[in-house]
């Protein structure tokens, strides 16, 4: 099998078990506080992809700097949307973070005076008329779930944003190591200082659960949505383009719309299906938009 062929097959993989964690995380932040969760899946994360890059990490001033300030930006997008998962769908909640890819091209032209093409302002516009329907709100007011889910895609635009820059300047595996201790780091302080003292806290606020909920939610974000994804979304794109990957990721909230219909027992209006599309339609435009008019015009010539 061609290596290209390897490559998609295993981000259809990332993007499915990024999809598969809004529900476990959903349950399992109901026996324990958002900053606590976190904090246990990142430091998990931490111990893992360093002992798997051992060989390879090179730690320097610069990526040790540019992965905690990367961290900084991935800490507000996992706290933003943990916290959106306690009052709303984790399907709305997925598809609201997917907007993170239209909000990228205009990230870039804020910090880095990169042009914003049309397609780009087209598929906002789209993605925020879905938006709108997908709230479930009367008038134009958001819940606070809903509300909290798109500051963190901006969250996430801008670590992508200053991801793709910074990575150039940096050993990827300490960088990437840096800024999963920035988050697990950040967490704690959270947990231990803004947390409840109780039963579960093993110091201050800091909690931690023997319940199935949350021992398989920490393994499966840890593990597969953290170690195993980026590992993998690495390995892949040396393998095919940009836009493939941007087109195979949008099934992230796919998944998370089926599994959240099917064992959630989350069950959407058709307004909110609708919204939901349109967001979908709204990345992708933004996204393959200029490449399909590219590629035919460069036929039609």
């Amino acid at each position: 099998m061609k290596k290209n062929i390897v490559a998609e097959l295993l981000l259809v993989f990332v993007a499915i078990s990024w999809g598969g964690t809004f529900l476990p995380v959903a349950e399992a932040i109901k026996s324990i506080n958002v900053f606590s969760f976190l904090f246990w899946r990142f430091l998990l994360a931490v111990i893992l992809m360093y002992i798997l890059t051992i060989k390879v990490i090179k730690f320097d001033k610069i990526s040790i700097l540019c992965g905690l300030f990367l961290g900084f930006w991935l800490f507000g997008g996992f706290t933003l949307q943990t916290y959106a998962l306690k009052f709303t769908y984790s399907s709305t909640v997925a598809f609201i973070t997917g907007l993170n890819v239209v909000v990228v091209p205009f990230s870039m032209l804020i910090f880095f005076k990169q042009s914003v093409n049309k397609f780009a302002f087209a598929g906002a516009f789209i993605a925020i008329i879905g938006l709108y329907f997908l709230s479930g709100n009367e008038g134009l007011g958001f819940g606070l779930g809903e509300s909290l889910a798109i500051i963190c895609a901006i969250c996430y635009a801008l670590h992508i944003a200053f991801t793709g820059v910074l990575v150039q300047k940096c050993n990827i595996y300490a960088m990437v190591v840096s800024q999963f201790f920035a988050v697990a780091f950040l967490c704690f302080l959270g947990a231990v200082f803004f947390g409840e003292d109780n039963a579960k806290s093993v110091l201050g606020g800091l909690e931690f659960s023997l319940e199935a909920d949350f021992l398989i939610a920490i393994v499966v974000c840890a593990v597969f949505a953290t170690v195993f994804a980026y590992f993998v979304q690495t390995y892949a794109q040396v393998y095919t383009t940009p836009t493939k990957t941007a087109l195979i990721l949008t099934l992230e909230p796919v998944s998370a719309g089926i599994i959240g219909y099917f064992f959630g027992g989350e069950v959407l209006s058709m307004a909110q299906i609708c919204g939901a599309v349109a967001i979908l339609f709204g990345v992708l435009f933004s996204e393959l938009g200029s490449n399909l008019v590219k590629n035919s015009s460069i036929k039609l010539d």
